[in-house]
């Protein structure tokens, strides 16, 4: 009996490890996808004098830590309004659903948004739009904020992978207009998971 319920443990482990090393090489594929997007010139946001010394984004280590599997809870009686932004546009959005979950023992709650207007792009139906801010932000990472790319769950449960966290492009250029993220999506916790403050390490 005892050995049945070793190889039952040893069993329910791998399949645990399996799924963290396919959930952190996805991880890993997204930031070597970002930093392809980068050092491409036809690609690339960067400006000329910055292009010119590119070796690649800086990204905190991978850490599944920062992959959480949060409670997804719809609000589907949220009014649209205007996003503030580091310009005078403002686009309209409405959240969409709130993520519920936990690191390290403290309990934490992300809004998602959605906006109202349509995507040119096919295949943009579902995505939701993540902004936040969190203690590394002005010490390690951006002091604008980052984003997280979400897609619309088919349950009660989504997967944030903060290891996927991008900057606004302002944290490149100037001449860009970027959402602020909204204060409620300020994080209390350091997340050291995804890009880095760019030529600030």
């Amino acid at each position: 009996m005892k050995n049945l319920l070793k190889v039952i443990f040893l069993l329910f482990c791998t399949i645990i490890s399996a799924q963290e090393e396919a959930i952190i090489s996805e991880s890993k594929a997204a930031q070597i996808e970002l930093n392809k997007e980068f050092s491409n010139p036809e690609t690339t946001i960067l400006e000329p004098k910055d292009f010119k010394n590119f070796k690649g984004l800086e990204f905190y280590p991978i850490d599944p830590k920062f992959i959480v599997e949060a409670k997804f809870v719809r609000t589907p009686d949220e009014k649209p309004f205007l996003m503030p932004t580091t310009t005078a546009r403002t686009p309209e959005y409405v959240k969409y659903g709130e993520a519920h979950f936990s690191i390290d023992g403290k309990d934490f709650v992300l809004n998602l948004f959605k906006s109202t207007q349509p995507y040119s792009e096919p295949g943009y139906e579902d995505y939701l739009f993540l902004p936040f801010t969190d203690l590394t932000s002005g010490d390690g990472s951006y002091g604008g904020g980052r984003f997280l790319d979400q897609r619309i769950p088919e349950g009660d449960t989504i997967i944030i992978d903060f290891n996927k966290a991008y900057n606004p492009y302002c944290a490149y250029s100037a001449r860009f207009s970027c959402p602020i993220p909204p204060k409620e999506n300020d994080l209390l916790i350091r997340i050291e998971a995804g890009v880095k403050d760019f030529g600030k390490h």
